[in-house]
């Protein structure tokens, strides 16, 4: 009779603790927990009279397309930590060649 009264006890606590964690997973997933897609405060360096014009998400990272005194750039941003890790300079254009006669 004891063993009876404590697996009923046992069952009645693993319900209650179910049904808490049930209802914790709902909300979180409702919008109650922290949001994934922030970024963090992050410190570009760019120079003096540089100009942020665009930002993008490329695959799993963030674009951000800058122009600075000296051109054009693209910065490859990890959302994680805010660092760059990677950069896009805009190809030299191609000389004309002009035909000599």
């Amino acid at each position: 009779m004891r063993a009876l009264k404590f697996l009923v006890v046992a069952m009645g606590v693993l319900i209650v603790a179910g049904t808490v964690t049930l209802v914790v997973l709902l909300v979180q997933r409702a919008g109650g927990g922290k949001s994934a897609a922030s970024l963090p405060a992050a410190s570009l360096n760019l120079p003096a009279g540089s100009r942020i014009l665009g930002l993008a998400g490329a695959g799993d990272h963030f674009a951000v397309h800058v122009q600075r005194p000296d051109g054009e750039r693209i910065l490859l941003l990890e959302p994680r930590s805010g660092r760059v890790v990677g950069e896009v300079l805009p190809q030299a254009p191609a000389a004309a060649t002009v035909p000599v006669r």
